[in-house]
């Protein structure tokens, strides 16, 4: 069922990344064929990009397209591959819980102060801040995930290139 949400929140983010791509294009357009800027499109693009980002971290830690150096790794063991690929996951769900816990700290004081953006659209400052409590709390989820996997002898692909 997890499997089914990242996948869901995988194309969500794609999906985000593609309507920054069109208000960017947009906003081009518009300011230098027209010379009618937008107020929007950047804020609202840059949103999307960090909610795409952040709700795309999750699936790509499943799917393995995270970056990673396995110049070392390869060379170990089988045996040692796991230990270290435990070891690397339990970094992340640390890495993770900390970012989540303190992101909501900023969040809930954002929302209960009515912090805004300060920008023409002036939204609420939060709108940018939930998707980092989000997508660090599900990509805790899915480094758990991970940790359980490799303990139940699920096999560990090398890099990214499957």
């Amino acid at each position: 069922m997890f499997d089914r949400l990242m996948l869901l929140l995988a194309w969500i983010a794609a999906l985000l990344f593609v309507a920054a791509g069109v208000m960017l294009t947009y906003e081009v357009v518009a300011r230098y064929f027209f010379i009618r800027p937008t107020i929007w499109a950047a804020e609202l693009s840059q949103l999307c990009l960090i909610w795409g980002s952040l709700l795309g971290m999750p699936w790509a830690l499943a799917a393995r397209r995270h970056i990673s150096v396995d110049a070392v790794t390869r060379l170990c063991k089988p045996s040692m591959r796991r230990v270290l690929e435990i070891i690397a996951m339990a970094v992340v769900l640390v890495f993770s819980v900390m970012v989540t816990v303190k992101g909501w700290e900023i969040f809930f004081e954002s929302f209960e102060r009515g912090r805004t953006s300060g920008t023409m659209l002036d939204l609420p400052a939060w709108v940018a801040e939930i998707p980092v409590v989000i997508g660090f709390a599900l990509l805790a989820v899915q480094a758990v995930i991970e940790i359980v996997g490799v303990i139940r002898g699920k096999d560990i692909p090398e890099g990214a290139h499957e």
